[in-house]
């Protein structure tokens, strides 16, 4: 049985702590979450009647600033994953050196069954719920799962009209119209992108023709596998919750592009052989990009992969025991907590615009959004090749190191 999200991020949370010389007291509260609450909400339907929903919001720690975290929306959604999601949102953070903490949210539903309608009453209550803890200045909401630019827009719409006047910075991954970044829709895949490159450099892979899978393709996977492909690298295989396409030539991702928009999958795309999800992952490339979900690559499959580097789009799609496995087998893992930070990064800048009314290009969005990367991912194998640990391990370590430092010089309140 594959564990919980929350009991692999306190493994790895444990495993890490291992290298740091912590007071005893200071790791046991770093794992831990702060604060966590959870809500129950009616929301009358389509048909009049009423459902009851139930939402979640933690933040794991505030020692660096306000937390910072995604809600998904998704009827699979759980206190503990939320936990895990939140905990790991710490460590992303603090290791491209956000002045944030982390938190998560989310709401037990499956979207795709709700109207429009029902879905902005949903999203209007569940954030005048968890508005005892939300501000631009406490807690900042950002899209993930089942969510996007519109849900955002109406969280910000809902806190604002609570507040008499507008208040962007509440929430980030908004439409460009209502203060949103420019770059932030393709911010997460571009920073998946920026670090395969690194990546590759240091396994002594040329970019161009690059065999690259992609497991999701959608808000991560999509613009990972569209920019990789700009760069010069062959995306041979794609998929999406409903299955996937393998093309070892290469597939023409913008006529998959256009057969998404109308279809609404990559399920039955002619220009390619139909695979399943688990035989994706196995397939033979140089990088594999999991995009999806959690728990992906567990020691049932891990022996079968085939890839050298893995660039974790997803938040955990790899077991303690998977990790294990893969590392002995020499693939170099670009662990989650960096690989997949540069949403968070630019929805740093966005807050940092919203808060300003100043907003810059997206040339200059994506140049500080490579150089935030870059300098993070050579920390992390600097603190690597010191420690003669994993990329992994090396990421939160530096990350714990980096929380637990600014909560012993903070001090201990009272």
């Amino acid at each position: 049985m594959v564990e919980s999200a929350y009991e692999t991020a306190l493994r790895q949370f444990d495993n890490a702590v291992r290298h740091l010389d912590l007071p005893p007291g200071i790791a046991d509260y770093l794992r831990v979450p702060k604060r966590e609450i959870t809500v129950n909400f009616p929301v009358e339907m389509e048909d009049k009647s009423v459902r009851v929903f139930t939402g979640y919001r933690v933040h794991h720690n505030t020692a660096l600033g306000p937390t910072k975290g995604g809600i998904r929306y998704h009827p699979a959604t759980t206190l503990d994953e939320v936990r895990a999601l939140a905990m790991w949102m710490t460590w992303k953070c603090a290791v491209v050196g956000l002045p944030y903490g982390g938190a998560k949210g989310g709401v037990i539903c499956e979207p795709k069954k709700l109207t429009v309608r029902e879905l902005e009453k949903l999203t209007r209550r569940y954030a005048t719920e968890i508005s005892v803890l939300m501000s631009p200045q406490g807690d900042i909401p950002a899209p993930d799962v089942g969510t996007g630019e519109r849900e955002m827009a109406w969280i910000m719409d809902t806190y604002s009209m609570h507040h008499g006047y507008s208040v962007p910075a509440v929430v980030t991954g908004k439409p460009v119209a209502v203060g949103g970044s420019l770059g932030r829709a393709e911010a997460t895949g571009r920073g998946v992108v920026i670090t395969m490159i690194e990546a590759l450099k240091r396994k002594n892979l040329p970019l161009e023709h690059t065999r690259v899978v992609v497991q999701g393709f959608g808000k991560v996977g999509g613009p990972a596998a569209y920019l990789a492909q700009e760069r010069g690298a062959k995306v041979i295989a794609v998929s999406d919750v409903n299955g996937g396409v393998h093309d070892p030539r290469g597939i023409d991702l913008s006529a998959l592009r256009a057969y998404v928009a109308t279809q609404g999958s990559v399920v039955g795309f002619p220009q390619g052989e139909a695979i399943d999800n688990a035989d994706l992952l196995e397939l033979d490339c140089d990088v594999l990009m999991p995009c999806a979900m959690e728990n992906q690559i567990t020691a049932t499959n891990a022996a079968r992969i085939r890839a050298k580097i893995i660039a974790e789009g997803a938040n955990g799609p790899l077991t303690p025991e998977a990790d294990h496995i893969l590392r002995e087998k020499g693939v170099f893992v670009i662990p989650d907590i960096l690989c997949n930070a540069g949403g968070v990064t630019v929805s740093y800048f966005e807050w940092v615009q919203d808060l300003q009314s100043f907003f810059w290009g997206e040339d200059e969005i994506n140049e500080r959004l490579r150089q935030i990367m870059v300098r993070s991912f050579n920390q992390i194998l600097r603190v690597a090749h010191e420690k003669s640990i994993d990329m992994r391990t090396a990421a939160q370590v530096l990350a714990i190191h980096r929380v637990a430092e600014a909560v012993q010089l903070r001090g201990i309140y009272p």
